[in-house]
């Protein structure tokens, strides 16, 4: 029996024959070898003081700015997202760091009155050690950096395990980081399940982002272990359009959400549902829209859909949508090796099928009919998932309807149900998320947890 993980393998997904990693898997043993030396380093990291932390993250945002062009360059050609998604993600990255660059000056707890006599009650807020983080492929830099920033700001040291398809970004990241802090203060471990399976194991807090199957995974061993975890995992997305809707601003924002990085985000479009009178119109912008959406090289400025990050997702995405009717599709382009797939909006889709039930993580989205909003609010939650919800209307009080009874996590008003907000709480309901929020300040509470402490005098 062979014990040995397969090797580390990354591919450019618009041209596969472009092979950016190739590497051994560093296996269990390296894994924890590297939570150790984490562990080792992070008393240091915190002793060092809130002046030192503040200046090394402020640093690291620098790095990411002067290096901003050929992290672009990276993610384009690793995970095949446009360009001008992918600039767009360096900037937000090391807006990241420079916002959490202040972490480090914000009050760690406060004092209270006694309830009788002398002395003092504190609490503060402290690290728990070493941060473990599973990262996916398809935000490379932000997603890592989203949960490194504040685990190192509140003074942990951080082990990092991304997804085998993003290993060349999170390296060049690490690179970043680690001239800016101490050894063994930020490591980036490759790998696959082993690795990974290795840091929740043995890490004193876990930050996970994919799949579901894996996430509740990672929350039974944590739960099990006892540690704190946050596993933010998949999202099954639905976009209401009301009559009153701006049907074609609505339908822009809609069809970027479903295609724009081929539909590989969390928080992409998958469901469309047209309340009442707005179906003809919605039908026929939402047609045009996808038809004209600019798909190809995400190397050109151009291109909103790129190629899928994989062969096996490519064929996911075919498979779902075969024998189903289309409102629109985007023609795929042609000549090319990578791994495209047609963005599309079907219909007539069964109540058991897959894209009714699961998230395909490809660019393809239902057209959904209801009769009025309190049916489109039951569609919407008669999923598993509750992550995102977009509404489409020019009525407050629709709009506060739905802010009042949809179980999702994060809802929009006319926007599109792509996009974040790093410095409010990130996060979803039911199958979509597990544990504490992600982002702004809900961050620091995560990676860190509150003690009390009383202080009695000596003398009466």
């Amino acid at each position: 029996m062979n014990d040995t993980p397969p090797p580390v393998v990354s591919r450019n997904p618009a041209d596969p024959s472009d092979i950016l990693v190739h590497l051994p898997a560093p296996g269990a043993p390296a894994a924890l070898n590297a939570v150790e030396r984490a562990r080792a380093a992070q008393p240091r990291w915190l002793l060092g003081g809130a002046a030192a932390r503040s200046a090394a993250l402020g640093a690291i945002a620098a790095g990411i700015e002067a290096a901003a062009d050929e992290l672009t360059a990276l993610a384009v050609r690793e995970v095949g997202k446009p360009v001008a998604e992918a600039r767009a993600e360096v900037a937000r990255t090391a807006a990241i760091w420079r916002y959490h660059a202040q972490a480090p000056y914000e009050p760690t707890g406060a004092v209270h009155e006694t309830a009788a006599g002398p002395g003092l009650l504190l609490t503060r807020r402290r690290p728990h050690g070493v941060a473990g983080l599973i990262t996916p492929w398809n935000f490379p830099f932000a997603i890592p950096s989203w949960k490194a920033a504040p685990a190192l700001a509140t003074g942990n040291t951080v082990v990092l395990k991304p997804a085998p398809e993003a290993t060349a970004c999170a390296q060049r990241l690490a690179e970043i980081i680690q001239h800016a802090v101490p050894s063994g203060v930020f490591t980036v471990l490759p790998g696959g399940a082993a690795e990974g399976n290795a840091v929740v194991s043995t890490a004193d807090a876990v930050s996970f982002t994919g799949s579901t199957v894996v996430g509740q995974l990672v929350t039974r061993t944590t739960t099990a272990r006892g540690i704190p975890a946050q596993a933010e995992m998949g999202g099954l997305n639905a976009a209401i359009v009301l009559p009153d809707a701006d049907i074609d601003t609505a339908a822009a924002q809609i069809a970027s959400a479903i295609a724009g990085y081929a539909g590989q985000k969390c928080t992409a479009t998958s469901r469309v549902i047209a309340v009442g009178a707005a179906l003809g119109p919605l039908r026929e912008a939402l047609a045009e829209h996808l038809r004209t959406l600019p798909v190809g090289d995400p190397t050109d400025p151009a291109t909103v859909c790129g190629p899928v990050i994989s062969e096996r997702a490519r064929d996911r995405v075919i498979e779902a949508r075969r024998a189903l009717p289309d409102v629109a599709a985007a023609p795929a382009p042609t000549g090319s090796d990578g791994w495209y797939v047609t963005p599309a909006l079907v219909t007539d889709v069964p109540l058991g099928h897959v894209l009714r039930r699961e998230e395909v993580f490809g660019p393809l989205a239902v057209l959904l009919t209801a009769d009025g909003l309190d049916e489109a609010v039951r569609i919407t939650n008669s999923v598993p998932y509750g992550l995102v919800t977009s509404v489409h209307t020019a009525s407050l009080d629709e709009a506060l309807h739905g802010l009042d009874h949809l179980d999702t996590g994060m809802i929009r008003v006319n926007a599109p149900s792509t996009g974040v907000d790093f410095h409010l709480p990130f996060g979803g309901t039911k199958a979509s998320s597990r544990g504490p929020r992600e982002q702004g300040r809900a961050a620091l509470d995560f990676f860190t947890s509150e003690r009390t402490y009383t202080l009695s005098p000596t003398r009466s």
